[in-house]
């Protein structure tokens, strides 16, 4: 293939502000989505089945925080916007900057094929096979539900947080004996909706460990609006910030909830207005791990037992690529959930693939690939060269080591990122890359 040209996968918010970059720089490009809009997760009701969005969800990041540099939310925005509004703005977005006529709807990719020239040949959901010099995987990874693997048979209905669109969505849960499992955001948030007296007859929510729940304000302003700035030294912040949270929420033991076995940012982030209010009512009842079910009887690791009619698993998702050949082990993630990239981008040694928004980033993923896409670019048009892929396997543990140490050791901390220290050690790496490109045309 003589012409540079470059297949994208989704058009999610990852997806749409890749496409925007390489429509900026020149860079020929498809895009294919598999539903038949833009918005990928924050589309609710997304016919393509793969939106995790519930009815009543808004949120957990500040518009601040989670809008485009290069296009503010409207000044209407609430603090924390409901999910129609997010997707709106992804719908814009889309709009203002001509991306949606380059936007194949309808639309998904079956198979991609790397040849031994490092093209890929990507076969689509229409039949069609077509050749591209670059494969940009900008699918997410918040659809491919994991469900816990528990022993017996339950007599009720376990469904995934992925399924659950409201109190009467899927399932009629009014009166109902409901046992949410997890304690992340999806969990708390359904659980405090679930757990009104006149709602669910008996509320319980059921973890292996404790969590700390950080509140949404902070003196009258988003919590996340003044976080620690990137040029403070780590674990100054990391210390500072821990001290700041064990004083606005005190012990975990006094809302009622087992108190974590972590510090405070030792883990992802769990974020609620209500759960600590709604435990500390009496409304949500904590139950530790599920052992195994016998009939509608959920016997508990403790030894004790409870009567359940629903389970909802909030248990995260898997990363899941399903268009890599199975036999492509370098192309799928491991066992252990792990996915070990460059600047979470590139497989080091595996050329003109590139991931874009594949983090668990703090506090947002909204906005990463607009970071992760200036480096891509100068990448494709010459302006950025990669450093050698020895260099770069070993850039890439020290950035692990660097993101991962203050987190306890779980699948959902595997690609984990503190946003703000990323971008400026990106915008650093696209520098050197840069510094790279031009020696190498002068040595030329």
């Amino acid at each position: 293939m003589n012409a540079e040209k470059v297949c994208i996968i989704g058009a999610g918010c990852s997806g749409i502000t890749t496409a925007k970059r390489l429509k900026e720089f020149g860079v020929a490009y498809d895009q294919f989505e598999l539903s038949d809009d833009v918005g990928g997760n924050w589309y609710f009701r997304n016919p393509n089945g793969r939106s995790s969005v519930y009815e009543s969800l808004h949120i957990d990041t500040s518009t601040t925080r989670l809008e485009f540099e290069e296009f503010p939310a409207p000044e209407s925005f609430p603090h924390f916007p409901h999910h129609t509004l997010i997707h709106r703005y992804f719908r814009d977005y889309t709009d203002h900057f001509g991306l949606r006529d380059q936007i194949t709807f309808n639309t998904g990719v079956e198979r991609a094929t790397q040849r031994d020239d490092g093209s890929w040949d990507v076969t689509l959901s229409t039949g069609e096979t077509r050749s591209y010099t670059d494969l940009v995987v900008a699918n997410g990874h918040h659809w491919s539900p994991r469900l816990p693997d528990w022993e017996g048979e339950f007599a009720g209905e376990i469904i995934h947080s992925h399924a659950y669109v409201s109190p009467f969505e899927p399932i009629e849960l009014r009166g109902k004996r409901v046992i949410v499992v997890g304690m992340g955001n999806s969990a708390m948030d359904i659980a405090s909706e679930l757990s009104s007296p006149w709602m669910a007859s008996k509320l319980y929510v059921s973890a292996r460990r404790g969590v700390w729940v950080l509140p949404k304000y902070r003196n009258g302003q988003p919590a996340d609006k003044v976080m620690a700035p990137p040029d403070i030294p780590k674990e100054q912040a990391l210390a500072a910030s821990r001290e700041l949270i064990r004083g606005l929420v005190g012990s975990m033991s006094t809302y009622g909830l087992p108190e974590p076995d972590h510090e405070p940012l030792s883990a992802h982030p769990s974020v609620s207005a209500d759960f600590l209010t709604k435990a500390g009512s009496g409304d949500i009842h904590m139950l530790p791990e599920i052992a195994r079910f016998e009939g509608s009887t959920v016997h508990l690791v403790d030894g004790s037992s409870v009567e359940a009619d629903v389970v909802i698993a909030a248990t995260g998702y898997k990363m899941s690529f399903p268009f890599f050949d199975a036999g492509e082990v370098s192309l799928h993630p491991d066992a252990d959930h792990r996915y070990p990239l460059f600047k979470r981008m590139i497989k080091p040694g595996v050329e003109h693939l590139y991931f874009m928004g594949l983090a668990q980033s703090s506090p947002t993923i909204v906005n990463l690939a607009e970071q992760q896409s200036k480096l891509l670019a100068r990448l494709l048009t010459g302006r950025y060269a990669l450093p050698p892929v020895e260099e770069q396997a070993s850039i890439l543990k020290a950035d692990e080591e660097a993101h991962l140490e203050q987190y306890y050791a779980a699948p959902r901390h595997t690609i984990q990122i503190d946003f703000a220290r990323y971008v400026v050690d990106l915008m650093a790496e696209i520098e050197a890359g840069e510094a790279r490109a031009a020696g190498a045309v002068q040595a030329g």
